[in-house]
């Protein structure tokens, strides 16, 4: 099981919760991607709430992530930085062109499909179920220090040294 945070150094676990995506559960649609011609697919970040973040949390980061992509590296589908530690929710949709439901400060990263917004699941036809790790990483500064056009796997290097916890959902998707 190709998992994305088993060569990371270990990170005490909090809580995530959505009203939108059930742990272990299929994706609803609007969280597919219409811009990848996923029929019902809105591109619509799911509603995100989370508690029980370590002391000392001065930011989070949120980032979504395909490993079973068939891209060798796999495929970020969101990453938000610099969000603040008195914000403890995203509403669904929050991630979209403008970041209207993102805090002040936060800031979206350009996905893999180089578009700095949420972009909904779009596995291949036939090629089988793909797991999205939904992720609130709790970090030790207020301001990552990532340059907003920088790629979520530069965000995740940025971010080695300053996870102080990490909360995970982990959703499906499959076309046929």
């Amino acid at each position: 099981m190709n998992d994305p945070f088993a060569r990371l150094p270990e990170a005490p676990s909090f809580t995530v919760t959505s009203t939108t995506v059930a742990d272990g559960e299929r994706l609803p649609s609007a969280q597919h991607s219409g811009m990848f011609g996923v029929p019902g697919g809105q591109d619509a970040s799911p509603q995100l709430s989370w508690s029980g973040a370590p002391a000392g949390t001065k930011s989070y980061a949120v980032t979504v992530y395909d490993p079973d992509a068939p891209t060798g590296s796999g495929f970020w589908h969101w990453a938000v930085a610099n969000i603040p530690a008195d914000v403890t929710s995203l509403p669904e949709g929050a991630g979209d062109d403008s970041g209207s439901g993102l805090p002040p400060g936060a800031v979206q990263l350009p996905n893999d499909a180089r578009l700095a917004r949420f972009l909904g699941a779009a596995p291949p036809a036939g090629h089988g179920e793909h797991r999205y790790f939904i992720t609130v990483h709790a970090l030790d500064v207020t301001d990552i220090g990532v340059p907003a056009d920088a790629t979520p796997a530069n965000l995740g290097f940025t971010m080695a040294g300053h996870i102080l916890g990490r909360a995970t959902l982990i959703a499906t998707a499959s076309i046929s």
